[in-house]
């Protein structure tokens, strides 16, 4: 997607995307491949279960941050994204859907141009926020 123009946002304006519909444990672990990160609470099952005390595995927080990413950066393209910073709330876990709303919290114009900046929230499907954070992008005139 190309560079949002800023007359096609207004303030208060909310949208939502499901970026993962029943997250599956091997996706976990692909991105655990990916990414390099190995850590048991989110491969090894046993460890987490009967060491750890979790009820299961569960998804890491980057993948979560990288997955609402993309929503971002589909809404504002990735040429405009200027901020993109998170705070992980909750545990995602294998089934898990996660929906992005990002909402419009400000336009501005600096010396570039106008720039937006949203608030973002990722939420499980019962609603749940497992990560709040923010983003501001370039805008076209």
């Amino acid at each position: 997607m190309t560079t949002r123009q800023a007359s096609e946002l207004t303030i208060g304006q909310t949208f939502e995307t499901v970026v993962v519909e029943d997250l599956k444990r091997t996706q976990i672990v692909q991105y655990a491949g990916a990414s390099g990160d190995y850590n048991p609470l989110h491969t090894d099952e046993i460890y987490t279960t009967k060491i750890a005390g979790y009820p299961s595995v569960f998804a890491h927080g980057m993948l979560t941050m990288g997955l609402t990413g993309q929503a971002i950066a589909g809404l504002v393209g990735t040429e405009g994204l200027l901020r993109f910073g998170v705070r992980f709330t909750a545990q995602v876990w294998p089934g898990d859907t996660l929906t992005v709303r990002s909402s419009v919290v400000r336009i501005a114009d600096d010396q570039h141009g106008p720039v937006a900046e949203f608030s973002l929230s990722t939420v499980n499907a019962e609603g749940k926020e497992v990560m709040s954070g923010y983003a501001h992008a370039r805008l076209a005139g």
